[in-house]
């Protein structure tokens, strides 16, 4: 069977066509899935009973299954957790904000990275995601605010995985996210964050995309970096700047610079000093982002008084930055912390429904 999320506008009309099938029919099977939310053959009416047996028998309208969804105490934020066909456990969080409804998806199962501070690759790199798998995660989310009359507005690809290490099925998503004829997502609502997978950004610089681009820094110097990130063993921090460069000037989209800020390893002033040094003179702007303690990873948040100092010294450089305050009662720290928590579950979690 294939995936009907597999398929691209342009690629559904020719599947059909090879079935025997007239190619306005795709047209109606997209107005169904990615207009009406349906994923039921059997509620998509204006197909004959005939072509409807047919199409359940050779394609597959879901791949993700609901195991559980973790709402925030102020109901911001919900964590949504799926499990694929063959049994593994992705992650997704939607997150409400003003006028905004921001998804953000996972492109892979665990993570290859495995960032010291982060919950993604405590299991290790399990599989990449196909595009089905990835873009049914904002189709599902994008069907629930649909009920109240809400739609999905951006797409973060900042969940589980590096998005430049499964970089064809990522890239076909973010197309046909932003296909007129599908979702219809700008593409400057399109956020990917990598790790400074180089050959990825250089790929990405001549893909004729708009997305933004944001690199996981973390911290001022390859030094540090190593510490905190194995794949900066592999990747220099300068070469990365240099491609962050080069995708800066050639799609006119400025860069965001996540940094987490993690007690005694990259919080102090003299950090932030470099910082502003390496950034200085790009059009650029650094997300702080005070750790939220992962189970089982022995770091530690730092305190008000070190993340007001950091930010004073960047703003003294004139170092654009905004600070993200986390809630570590209302949700789990980092993307991941769920899917591994469920998996070392005995009994399944009960399903949450959203809206109640």
């Amino acid at each position: 069977m294939i995936d009907f999320c597999d398929l691209t506008a342009e690629e559904l009309a020719e599947w059909l066509k090879s079935q025997g099938e007239r190619e306005f029919h795709a047209k109606q099977l997209i107005d169904w899935v990615y207009v009406k939310g349906v994923l039921d053959w059997e509620k998509m009416t204006n197909l004959s009973k005939d072509m409807r047996e047919k199409l359940k028998s050779l394609v597959k309208l879901s791949v993700l299954e609901l195991v559980r969804i973790l709402p925030s105490t102020d109901l911001e934020t919900y964590k949504f957790l799926w499990k694929l066909p063959d049994g593994s456990l992705v992650e997704s969080v939607l997150i409400c904000s003003g006028d905004r409804r921001t998804v953000c998806v996972s492109s892979q199962v665990g993570c290859p990275a495995r960032c010291a501070f982060c919950a993604s690759g405590q299991n290790g790199f399990v599989r990449n995601l196909r595009p089905a798998e990835i873009l049914e995660q904002v189709l599902r989310i994008n069907g629930w605010l649909a009920e109240k009359d809400e739609r999905v507005s951006h797409v973060v690809y900042m969940g589980m995985g590096e998005p430049f290490k499964n970089y064809d099925p990522v890239v076909k998503s973010i197309r046909m996210l932003s296909d007129p004829a599908l979702l219809n997502i700008s593409q400057r609502r399109i956020t990917v964050s990598t790790v400074g997978i180089v050959e990825g950004i250089k790929r990405l610089t001549t893909e004729g995309l708009k997305v933004n681009l944001v690199l996981s820094l973390h911290a001022p110097n390859q030094q540090i970096r190593q510490k905190i990130i194995p794949y900066a063993r592999k990747y220099p921090l300068d070469t990365i700047m240099e491609a962050m460069d080069e995708y800066s000037q050639k799609t006119k989209r400025d860069i965001t610079y996540e940094y987490t800020m993690i007690a005694g390893i990259n919080d102090h002033p003299d950090h932030a000093h470099e910082l502003s040094h390496l950034l200085r003179g790009r059009q650029c702007t650094v997300n702080l982002i005070p750790y939220n303690p992962v189970l089982g990873i022995k770091l530690k948040r730092p305190d008000k008084k070190a993340i007001k100092s950091f930010r004073s010294v960047l703003f003294g450089c004139r170092i654009p930055n905004t600070c993200r305050y986390t809630k570590g009662d209302d949700i789990a720290a980092a993307c991941g912390q769920l899917a591994l928590q469920q998996k070392n579950a005995d009994e399944a979690a009960p399903l949450v429904k959203l809206g109640t």
